[in-house]
């Protein structure tokens, strides 16, 4: 009979699923790529904007437990982090897509997300059963066989979504899902994120702002690290006119809110 550790008997009930309060994450040795960030977020899809160098891939890293913070405070599904110790029962209820992951090319797409799940601690006997599920839903079940390095670079995303997913997380972290899907791709992700916020906290990052518009029940926009807006898109695409950048009402709060003379580091 396998241990069983504290954390594992531990109530499952917390006010956010995510909450940080003055958060600091260093990227590389100096930088603070997130500085004093006040969040909370809850079940549903929450999309995650910013230009380049934002902090957003950091930021997600640090829920993903693979950056530790350098300052403030990080709670996820009621747990704090911070300093050192064992993450391996939170890591079991947390999904993570990076925007580059690695895998065996010689893998099929079944044994690299059973491979996953196994990593993840998901119990044997539900395996097959939870690898199957993941895949049908990315739309793989009839690559499931098939080597990974015969896929499209599309085809290993939605694998990579499918590894992310087969633990049925609590807390789920996509960094930029919809690189290289073709846009019926895209809508089958937005379909599926909708799914998934149902009853989890997913954390969409993305450079598309039209991929929030479908998916999304709030938006944050960082910037040098900070929280710049926290909200529905339609009051993202609010914040903007006709005098600013972009081709639709939400490219057009997402330029007028980053080109704001005053930036108070709050929600807008």
């Amino acid at each position: 009979m396998p241990a069983v550790n504290a954390a594992d008997l531990a109530p499952t009930r917390y006010a956010w699923e995510i909450r940080a309060s003055g958060l600091k994450v260093r990227a590389g040795r100096r930088r603070l790529a997130v500085d004093g960030l006040d969040l909370t977020l809850g079940t549903g899809v929450h999309g995650l904007l910013g230009p380049n160098g934002a902090g957003k891939t950091t930021l997600i890293r640090a829920l993903a437990t693979v950056l530790r913070p350098a300052g403030g405070e990080l709670e996820l599904l009621g747990r704090p982090l911070g300093g050192p110790g064992d993450h391996r029962a939170l890591r079991r209820r947390i999904g993570y897509l990076p925007q580059e992951f690695g895998y065996y090319k010689r893998f099929t797409v079944r044994e690299f997300v059973e491979y996953m799940a196994w990593l993840k601690e998901v119990p044997a006997a539900e395996i097959p059963a939870a690898v199957q599920r993941a895949v049908e839903r990315v739309g793989l079940a009839d690559r499931a066989d098939q080597r990974m390095k015969a896929l499209s670079g599309g085809m290993v995303r939605r694998a990579g979504i499918a590894q992310a997913i087969v633990n049925d997380p609590a807390v789920l972290l996509l960094d930029e899902p919809t690189v290289g899907l073709d846009p019926a791709q895209r809508l089958r992700l937005r379909q599926l994120l909708q799914e998934l916020g149902t009853d989890a906290c997913v954390v969409v990052s993305t450079h598309l702002v039209e991929d929030v518009a479908a998916a999304c029940t709030d938006v944050l926009l960082l910037a040098e690290g900070r929280l710049l807006f926290q909200g529905t898109p339609d009051r993202l695409a609010a914040a903007g006119g006709p005098e600013h950048e972009g081709d639709s009402p939400l490219e057009r709060g997402y330029s007028a809110l980053l080109a704001a003379p005053a930036r108070t580091g709050g929600a807008w």
